[in-house]
């Protein structure tokens, strides 16, 4: 996976000459999908690669072309080029995602380079949306890029950056003046190119940290089995619930802890609820399940009790919380049950996530 910050870093070009330093190898290679956007120095790249035909899509009295995967599965390469990952398919496609065709391919034993920019990493959605003003919806899921075999960050200076967009090297110029008056903002870029160079860090610290987790200690345990953290974050019909869950989800996969999601419903499940407030629970228990977190209702009256009761019993350490809207709780609590769950849960970490907005 080659991953840069912001478009015009060079990720495709990087990818392209993996490519062919790949196909001088031997190795048998074609391009899946490539989105030249008119660059000429990338689509140079490309002299000498096979390259699959896109298949047609009509959708609303239009023709789209999207990576025909049946097509590269019919000719099964060695390694197949895709660029774009986070991309989403036309409707009618056999599958929603780019990256859901990528793994049909891996499935199939298709190793696969592809690109994509930080800002698409599902865990980082509320910072990018607070760093840019900009909220991205086409995320995918860290699970999927933890997958990756190797994660190769692509960097260009945002001063750099800013140069080729200007020179039109990025993109067209009339594109590449509204890019400069939104996305493409120095101050945003700065903070962009440090979220990714830390998610770098993140990748190398991770990958070390499995190595070791298979070397026993002295003691005779592995050290993956040691000081376990368990986090648990509370899942309301509140809207800033996924925000929750994707801060619980971000932190877990740094410390390496195993991460539980609960509502709390007096019936243990959700069919007495009204239809909004059931397809928001439902909408964020799903969204948690889609990053490969743990989801339970819980029965009980008091969501606080029953909240801590449940992390005591799973040796829970950090309870995740956002400041609720009185209708995302019980009705019936007189006192604040956020300040419950912290007077009840002495034994925890309890982390209140902050709903920040957009910088200015």
């Amino acid at each position: 996976m080659f991953m840069g910050y912001a478009a015009g870093v060079g990720k495709t070009y990087k990818m392209l000459e993996e490519a062919q330093d790949l196909k001088g190898a031997g190795a048998d290679i074609v391009i899946g999908y490539f989105e030249p956007h008119a660059r000429k120095d990338t689509i140079a790249k490309t002299e000498g690669l096979e390259i699959i035909p896109r298949r047609k899509v009509t959708y609303r009295d239009s023709v789209f072309e999207e990576m025909d995967t049946g097509a590269i599965l019919a000719r099964h390469p060695q390694v197949c080029v895709v660029d774009e990952f986070p991309h989403t398919n036309v409707p009618g496609s056999e599958r929603l995602k780019r990256w859901e065709d990528v793994e049909t391919l891996l499935s199939a034993g298709i190793d696969v380079l592809t690109t994509m920019n930080i800002q698409h990493l599902e865990s980082l959605n509320d910072q990018i949306w607070q760093i840019s003003g900009i909220r991205v919806r086409e995320t995918i899921p860290d699970w999927v890029v933890q997958q990756a075999h190797e994660v190769v960050m692509v960097d260009l200076t945002p001063r750099a950056l800013l140069n080729r967009l200007q020179r039109g090297v990025v993109y067209s110029r009339e594109k590449a003046e509204l890019a400069l008056q939104n996305f493409f903002r120095e101050q945003t870029l700065v903070a962009l190119r440090e979220l990714a160079l830390r998610q770098a860090a993140h990748e190398v610290e991770h990958r070390m940290a499995d190595e070791e987790s298979n070397v026993p200690s002295p003691d005779g345990a592995f050290a993956g089995t040691r000081d376990r953290n368990k986090i648990l974050v509370l899942v309301t019909t509140d809207p800033k619930s996924a925000m929750v869950i994707r801060r619980a989800k971000r932190v877990s996969d740094f410390l390496g802890a195993e991460c539980f999601a609960v509502a709390v419903q007096p019936t243990g499940d959700l069919s007495g609820l009204p239809a909004p407030d059931r397809e928001a629970l439902e909408r964020h228990l799903n969204f948690s399940r889609n990053l490969h977190i743990e989801t339970r209702i819980l029965e009980g009256d008091d969501v606080a009790s029953t909240l801590v009761d449940f992390g005591r019993r799973n040796h829970i350490t950090q309870i995740f919380l956002t400041r609720p809207r009185r209708k995302a709780w019980s009705p019936a609590l007189s006192r604040d049950p956020m300040q419950r769950v912290i007077d009840l849960a002495k034994d925890m970490q309890i982390v209140i996530v902050s709903d920040r907005e957009p910088s200015a």
